[in-house]
This record gives C-alpha cells, structure tokens and sequence, in this order.
C-alpha cells in the first residue's frame, strides 16, 4: 500500500502570508503604491485627530476646527504667496535694524513654480499643491525603492528585493510624512535626490547633471550630492584600474561636466536671488532673518543646545545617537546597500546638522534620508549575523508599522497644528 503524502501542518495564516509576501515581491510597484495609499489614509486619520482635539481655534481663526483646516499651514502659506505674488523686489526690511526680514526668498522656486501652470487654470492653490506633492510622494516611493535595490557597489545579498521592498514601505510611515499630503516641497525633493543617485550608479552623467540643476532650485543639498558624486568616481576610478580599463575612460568630458554643474547647483538660487535684488548676499541674509546661521561653525549649535538642556548628559546622548546611526550605516545592516547610498546617509544628515540649527523642522528634512528605512528593514528582516532572514520578520516589520504610524499621529498632533503666539514650525 501506498503511503499517503505527508499533510502541509503549518498555520493556514502562516500560508495566507507567505503567499501575500510572494505576491506583494512578484508585483513590486502594485506593492508600493497600495502601501503609499494606505500610508496616506493614516495621515487623514492623523490630521482628523490633531483638528478634532489639539488644533487650537486661535489657529484657524473659528471654534471648530476641521481637518480642511489643517491642509496649506506653515511653508504652505510661503509657497502660496510665490505662486500668486512671485518674489518681492525689493526686499522686506526691518524698519528697526535696517537688515532683511522674512520674505518668499528664503523658499526654493521649484515646487511652487511647479504647481503654478494649474492655478493659472483655476484650481485653488492649496488643493494643487497637496494634490501634485501627494502624487510625486507616490513616485518618489517607487524611486526609493528602485535605489534600495539596486545591486552595483554593494554587498551580495539575497534577500535584497524583500528589505528594499519593506524599506520603501517603511518609509512612507516616516513621522513626518505628514507633509506629503501638503503644498510642501518635501515630495519633489525625495523625487529628484532618488532620481539623481539611481541616475550616479547607471553612470548616466549629464542626465545627473540635468537633475543636479533641478535639484539646486528645489532643496540646499548640493553638498551632500556632490559628495555622494565624488565617492561614486573614487569607487569607479579603482574598478576600471583593478579591470585594467582605462579609468573613466569614454566619459571622462560628461564626468567635469557634471561635477561642475554639481557644483554649480548648490549656488544657482543664492546667485540668482542676489542678482534679482541687487544685494549678492541677499540670500543668506534672509536665511540670517529666519534663524539659519552656518556661519557660527558646524555643529556649534546642536551641541549648545545639548549642552543647555541636560549639561554633559545630553552632550553624550547626543554623540552616541550619531555614533550609532554611523555604526548602523557602515556595519552589516548597512553594507547591503550600494557604497552611493551610504555615502548619502551619512553626508546629508552631517550636512543639516552642520548648517541647521536644532528646530521641529529637522523631523521633515529628515525625510530626505530614505536609506534610514533599509538599514530599519535590515534590523527586522535578518539575523543577529546578517546572513538570512529570520522566520517571524513579518511579525516584527508589523509591530514597526504600528509604532511609526502612532509616531505620524503623534507628530501630526503635536508638531503640524498651529497656535500664533507658540510656534513650533514643522
């Protein structure tokens, strides 16, 4: 007689998950967009909740706030202004020192001058805005995900389609992501940082070039990109050596070019706000008037303010949070990443903490740093040694999902709601 096949024992929600695993990896973009979607309705839920019972009346100018009451806050009402009125020449004073003020100058003319074209046809600005940033959120998801899992300078690793998958998903549940679902630039700027370090690793130059000018009228990152860049060369340079080929060889012109419109970048809307108004500095002045002072020395005012809250105690918290950042980044949970990718997570987060003094703002610059949701992912995924991935990964990536959704709640709640007379901008 035949013996009967042994029967399948495992759990049928064991099966039931494995199953939604293989096919949330077998259609990829499918993935990322239904988890993008879901992540957005936890920001409304997030954004009701703030309107129904932390949003102060003061705010909004009426007793009973609602959750419309929410959307076009802060840099909103910034962009708004550029959008309708442009940038004001000449430059707001203040009448009592006689030094620029606050003006729109301060404000990057990428997004709102990408969101213009639809309210040069009607459609209100705050509604445009939120509308194309939550649509760019959604491509920068993918984008994301498509710089995770590419393989070139980077450990082996099997299970790189799966951590780059649930990083990409992590990451929409980032505290800040609030400001997704905003006229805010944060969308447009994830977008053309994904785009220019997946454009680096297919070597494709003066298209990096093209996006590098893109990028210098969106966002102040062009040091951390031009370091990326040059991390990015040194590595080709000792692969096209150690290949005997000549190093750069056949790209060598599209390489000065993009270094120096790299470069350039990073001074395009400084130059042009200073040719605009007469002033050369006028820039800088206005980042002066909002608070933002580089000039008293890299990292100088994170450690005073370390120093004011909690002394010695909170100098060294804040060290051994960098030093574990760095270890994370340049350790095993980091090493499945390409060496661009890495290079990014650690030069862009120095770079804001160089040059940004310690503000709420810093929780949304932070959404730049999308590689801090790989090496999240790596925790969750993989062993102890990084050599596979453990068995229950799904009930710890849930338990995270959990945690960072409460964290867009509580960010939402306690960061994006306004009150005039006590300020905490987002």
């Amino acid at each position: 007689m035949t013996a009967a096949p042994p029967r399948d024992t495992a759990p049928p929600t064991i099966s039931r998950a494995r199953r939604a695993s293989a096919a949330a990896l077998a259609h990829p973009v499918r993935t990322l967009l239904v988890g993008y979607a879901v992540s957005r309705v936890v920001v409304l839920l997030a954004l009701w909740v703030a309107a129904t019972w932390f949003q102060n009346p003061a705010g909004v100018a009426h007793l009973h706030p609602t959750i419309g009451d929410l959307f076009g806050l802060w840099d909103g009402t910034w962009y708004d202004r550029i959008v309708h009125s442009g940038y004001p020449v000449p430059l707001p004073v203040d009448p009592t020192t006689g030094r620029l003020t606050y003006s729109a100058w301060a404000f990057y003319p990428g997004f709102p001058y990408l969101v213009k074209p639809f309210v040069a046809l009607g459609v209100p600005f705050v509604v445009a805005g939120t509308v194309v940033n939550a649509l760019l959120g959604a491509l920068a998801t993918v984008l994301v995900w498509a710089v995770l899992r590419f393989g070139l300078h980077a450990e082996p690793q099997a299970a790189r389609e799966r951590l780059a998958l649930v990083g990409a998903l992590l990451w929409t549940l980032h505290p800040a992501t609030t400001v997704l679902l905003q006229p805010y630039s944060e969308g447009l700027a994830v977008v053309l940082v994904a785009l220019c370090l997946l454009l680096l690793m297919q070597r494709r130059y003066v298209a990096v070039s093209g996006v590098a000018v893109l990028l210098g009228l969106t966002r102040a990152v062009a040091p951390a990109i031009g370091l990326v860049v040059l991390v990015h060369l040194v590595v080709r340079w000792r692969e096209d050596r150690a290949a005997g080929r000549r190093p750069l060889g056949g790209q060598r012109a599209t390489v000065v070019v993009m270094l120096v419109v790299t470069a350039v970048s990073g001074l395009l809307w400084p130059a042009i706000a200073g040719w605009s108004s007469g002033i050369p500095t006028a820039f800088f002045q206005v980042q002066a008037a909002w608070g933002q002072k580089p000039t008293e020395g890299p990292f100088v005012l994170w450690l005073d303010w370390a120093w004011g809250t909690r002394g010695a105690f909170s100098v060294a918290v804040l060290l051994g949070c960098v030093a574990t950042y760095l270890a994370l980044v340049l350790g095993r949970h980091g090493r499945w990443l390409p060496i661009e990718i890495r290079a990014w997570a650690v030069a862009y987060p120095l770079y804001i903490v160089a040059v940004v003094r310690p503000i709420t703002s810093m929780w949304r610059f932070l959404l730049l740093d999308f590689p801090v949701a790989a090496l999240v992912a790596s925790v969750a995924l993989r062993t102890s040694t990084g050599a596979q991935v453990v068995p229950h990964w799904r009930r710890r990536v849930a338990v995270i999902a959990v945690v960072l959704a409460v964290g867009v709640v509580w960010w939402t709640c306690a960061v994006w709601v306004y009150t005039p007379w006590g300020s905490r901008p987002p």
